[in-house]
């Protein structure tokens, strides 16, 4: 297991320190930038279809290219959507750089779990039987789970996690940016108990619900896993808990810690440094 700390190869400025209130753990992200395709992937485990923006490689769209490419897979936080990623950083020439497909969903407040309590909001079921699928059958992708990576963050932070743990057949690679990796010292915030019921009469389901209990079921190499956090953020306890957890098990991570907050700067700036750790794995290193 490694801990990275910031070096002079790792590209761009840390993002500014300081503090923030959970109670702003929504996307703060002017959501206008425009990239790639926007598509809309038909399921029966939510309530509506789901528009997705996949982003490919430039390359990918050339008529007399065979070429297939992993897939990275973007999760939003509590109040963004399929739109957030693209306004954060240039997909289009970081698609281009590493030779990936960038695909992001809309995360629709759902902390990405199969709602026990809504019916409606089957988000797990969706990436599982509905998402996958469909992206692997329209675009060049290699269908193999050691060549997909998925990572969030904040909410989406928690769902990469809690997908790739759940499904380490679709899912070889996974990380996570600020996620809120343990749920329940925030039983009233972000709707969360909308989906799983109330926290003191639900608490086993919490528990089933959140990465810091199911992460005790994975075994080292199971997964390659980065996730990071601002020292600043209101989710920093839980990360470094998550950490110390994965540590004591044996449980190979990589897991970085550096000033910042819960804002765009600095989810902007770490989604770099996991990239370059995922092509890194997506070449067997």
């Amino acid at each position: 297991m490694k801990r990275i700390f910031l070096t002079l190869s790792l590209i761009i400025a840390i993002a500014a320190a300081g503090c923030a209130s959970p109670a702003a753990t929504h996307d703060p992200v002017t959501e206008t930038k425009v990239q790639g395709d926007t598509v809309t992937v038909a399921t029966a485990n939510l309530a509506s279809p789901m528009k997705v923006t996949v982003i490919q490689p430039s390359r990918a769209l050339e008529a007399d290219n065979s070429e297939k490419f992993p897939t990275v897979y973007l999760l939003n936080g509590y109040g963004g959507s399929y739109k957030t990623w693209p306004a954060l950083q240039d997909l289009d020439s970081l698609a281009n750089v590493y030779g990936m497909i960038f695909v992001c969903p809309d995360g629709r407040d759902s902390w990405y779990w199969d709602s026990p309590i809504d019916k409606e909001m089957q988000m797990e079921s969706f990436f599982v039987n509905d998402l996958v699928p469909y992206i692997d059958a329209n675009y060049p992708t290699i269908a193999s789970p050691d060549k997909r990576a998925i990572t969030g963050l904040s909410m989406g932070g928690h769902g990469a996690l809690y997908l790739a743990m759940r499904h380490p057949d679709l899912f070889k690679n996974a990380g996570s940016t600020s996620g809120g990796v343990d749920i329940r010292p925030f039983p009233n915030n972000w709707k969360m108990k909308l989906r799983l019921g109330e926290y003191e009469s639900n608490k086993d389901v919490w528990d089933s619900h959140t990465v810091a209990t199911i992460a005790k079921d994975i075994t080292d190499g199971q997964l390659n896993i980065i996730f990071d956090c601002g020292a600043q953020d209101f989710f920093a306890k839980v990360n470094n808990n998550l950490h110390n957890d994965l540590l004591a098990r044996g449980i190979s991570h990589d897991y970085i810690s550096r000033p910042g907050i819960h804002n765009g700067a600095y989810w902007s700036n770490s989604i770099l440094y996991q990239l370059l750790y995922f092509n890194r794995k997506f070449q067997g290193k």
